[in-house]
C-alpha cells in the first residue's frame, strides 16, 4: 500500500463498491481483503478492508458502519481523453441508482461522488484569452454530462 491513499468508508457495501470500480476501470486489482475476526464489531469473517488499485492508485474500502456517509465535500477526479471515456464512465457509475449532478459530477450508488472530465476542460478554461475562458466555463456551468464538442463550440464561438 501507499503511503498515503484514500479509504472510502462504507457501511456494509465495500465489496459491492470495489466490484463495481474494477470492472469500470482498466488496471484494476483487489491487493489484500481483510476480515473482521471474533472481537468485531461486525459479524467474524465478514469483509473489513479492502486493499484495492484504480488506474495504479491505492484505495482502501472500508465496511465500518453506518455513522458516516459521502459527501460532495470528497470526490475522486477521473481525467478522460475523449467523449468515448467520458461516456463510458458516466453510464457506468450512475448505473443502478447512481445520480447525474452538474459540471461533470455524479453520484455512484453507494454516495461515492466523481468529476467525470475531459483532460481538454482544463486547457480551455486555461486559455489567455479571457472572453474564450469565460464562454466554456459558462458552458460547463449548463452541463450535466461534459460534452466535449460543447466545449469546443463554445470555445470557438467569438
Amino acid at each position: 500500500m501507499r503511503k498515503i491513499s484514500p479509504c472510502l468508508w462504507f457501511d456494509r457495501q465495500a465489496e459491492e463498491a470495489v466490484e463495481l470500480y474494477l470492472s469500470v476501470f482498466d488496471d484494476s486489482r483487489v491487493v489484500h481483503v481483510e476480515r473482521y475476526g471474533e472481537a468485531g464489531p461486525r459479524e467474524e469473517g465478514s469483509v473489513m478492508t479492502i486493499e484495492f488499485e484504480l488506474a495504479g492508485q491505492s484505495y482502501l474500502a472500508l465496511n465500518g458502519g453506518p455513522e458516516f456517509v459521502f459527501n460532495e465535500a470528497m470526490s475522486l477526479y477521473v481525467s478522460c481523453e475523449d467523449q468515448e471515456e467520458i461516456d463510458r464512465y458516466w453510464s457506468k457509475l450512475t448505473a443502478d441508482g447512481g445520480q447525474e449532478g452538474p459540471c461533470g459530477w455524479l453520484k455512484d450508488r453507494f454516495g461515492v461522488s466523481w468529476q467525470i472530465v475531459p483532460r481538454v476542460l482544463n486547457e480551455l478554461i486555461a486559455d489567455p484569452d479571457r472572453a474564450k475562458s469565460a464562454r466554456v466555463t459558462r458552458a460547463m456551468f449548463g452541463m450535466g454530462k461534459l460534452d466535449i464538442a460543447g466545449l469546443q463550440a463554445a470555445a470557438a464561438a467569438g
